[in-house]
């Protein structure tokens, strides 16, 4: 049984429904305490977006939430043992976009490197240099050309 003074938990997923996943920034939703979640977008979004989005990934730049091990689940003992599986581990994140960039022509390589440097422009250097070390072990001719655009288009400014 609940008191008059909190929602009935059954209703929860009817206001998710009808208001969108923000339905408790509702005054009349809002619980007491603070609620502290990852929702960003999407409907009834009150909150802005600006200056600078939360990061709600992690690692990330903008001091967002980092992972906290000494929280993590313990074991569960099943039939053997249980625990979180690290998808990291064994991951290849660069030999797929390798694979690409080794089929695009030179004219597909220069209009690549354009477009990611004209996205790059404003974003802080650090990051930069972190995501030209990404291209570089993807393909190190792709954090050349990437790196060689930008400094067009610093030229150019």
């Amino acid at each position: 049984m609940t008191d008059s003074t909190s929602p009935d938990p059954s209703y929860a997923d009817a206001h998710r429904y009808r208001l969108g996943t923000h339905y408790e920034a509702l005054p009349v939703n809002a619980p007491r305490s603070p609620m502290h979640h990852y929702h960003k977008d999407g409907q009834m979004r009150f909150t802005p977006n600006n200056p600078i989005p939360d990061a709600y990934y992690e690692p990330n730049s903008f001091n967002g939430p980092v992972e906290r091990p000494e929280f993590a689940e313990p074991p569960l003992k099943i039939s053997g043992d249980a625990d979180r599986y690290n998808h990291r581990v064994g991951n290849d994140d660069y030999s797929q976009p390798r694979a690409l960039f080794n089929l695009f022509d030179a004219g597909q390589k220069a209009r690549l490197f354009s477009n990611i440097a004209d996205a790059m422009q404003g974003v802080p250097k650090f990051i930069v240099e972190r995501q030209l070390g990404h291209f570089e072990k993807v393909h190190p001719d792709y954090a050349a050309g990437v790196r060689a655009a930008l400094a067009a288009k610093a030229a150019k400014a």
